[in-house]
């Protein structure tokens, strides 16, 4: 009997030494394409309500045309604004590079020495060093956009990786989900509940906070150019951040825009940027995002800042959406464990 069971536990040792093994070596294969994969997984998520719509639709109700119709659409609607609007930006970083590379600063210290004269006026202490900010701009746009340049190749690579990926997503994401729910040591009705709590949260942040956060972006860029802006791409990204941030929003664009305005002597175009940021901008936080929030869990704005920007710096842009996603996952778990487990431990 004793013999019977140090086999056992041999062969137990044994397979769990192999089956940690071949993992690692399987996180070897994946690990350069994970972030697409991640991606793809959440665009299919956000995205597969509309997948179950368009199957009862489709000739003989074919999984296959049905996730392929659903890919052209997501295409159509997010991938393709969004990969307009990441030219853009390239273009306004490559812009600003040539220009500190030709040394044509002039256009770019110019306005910081008349915001300082002005600003002067009122404060007499206050102070820019034009020639230093525009300096270290330089330095950081010389560090980093051979990097940018140097991603290219793979940046494309990793972009059709997650199409395809999104295309079996919508196809076999039922399967997928069953097998995840099979091999879990979890019940079948908690890993149910982390799986539907998971996907309503990806849902709920995703829309109702990311969502939102790259809209006010793009309608601040918007206000901005047409008042009159240099690099209003790049102030959108600005706003964009902004608006996840509690009680700053887009406000941190808008206000020191209006006040820059109001001290050049440019009082309607301060005044029409302030109608844009109250009237464009403030309303789509004020509608849009309580009713895309209100379909899903909610997150604390501090934590889905935090998650967004350790998102960003672990996973790189792709962490904008990706970290949030995580930090859900983390929530339902714990919510799981206080709902469950911990009653299960402690009957009252």
């Amino acid at each position: 009997m004793e013999l019977r069971t140090d086999k056992r536990t041999i062969e137990y040792v044994y397979f769990f030494v192999v089956l940690a093994v071949s993992g690692y070596l399987v996180w070897q294969l994946v690990a350069p394409v994970i972030s697409a994969v991640a991606l793809a997984a959440i665009v299919a998520t956000i995205c597969y309500p509309m997948y179950e719509r368009l199957l009862p639709r489709m000739p003989r109700k074919s999984p296959t045309l049905a996730a392929l119709v659903s890919l052209l659409i997501v295409l159509i609607v997010i991938v393709i604004p969004l990969v307009l609007l990441s030219s853009l930006l390239l273009r306004e970083a490559i812009s600003i590079y040539t220009l500190f590379s030709q040394g044509d600063r002039l256009s770019i210290v110019e306005p910081l020495n008349q915001l300082n004269r002005a600003v002067q006026t009122f404060i007499p202490t206050f102070s820019i060093d034009a020639v230093s900010v525009v300096q270290q701009a330089a330095q950081f746009f010389v560090n980093n956009l051979v990097s940018i340049f140097a991603g290219t190749a793979s940046t494309i690579f990793l972009f059709f990786i997650a199409l395809i990926a999104v295309f079996y997503f919508f196809r076999d994401g039922r399967y997928f989900t069953a097998y995840l729910v099979s091999m879990s040591p979890l019940s079948d009705d908690n890993d149910t509940l982390i799986l539907e709590k998971l996907a309503r949260a990806v849902r709920s942040v995703a829309l109702g906070s990311v969502f939102v956060a790259i809209i006010q972006g793009i309608l601040t860029a918007i206000g901005l150019s047409l008042f009159g802006f240099d690099r209003a791409i790049l102030w959108g990204v600005v706003a964009s951040v902004g608006a996840l941030v509690p009680s700053v929003g887009t406000s941190v664009v808008f206000i020191p825009s209006v006040i820059y305005l109001f001290m050049t002597g440019q009082t309607m175009s301060a005044l029409g940027v302030a109608l844009w940021g109250l009237l464009a901008v403030g309303l789509i936080d004020n509608l849009l995002g309580p009713y895309l929030m209100s379909r899903g869990n909610h997150m604390h704005p501090l934590v889905l800042l935090l998650s967004v920007l350790g998102g960003v710096a672990l996973f790189g842009p792709i962490g904008f959406v990706l970290g949030p996603v995580v930090m859900s996952l983390f929530l339902v778990l714990l919510e799981l464990y206080s709902t469950h487990f911990l009653d299960k431990e402690n009957p009252v």
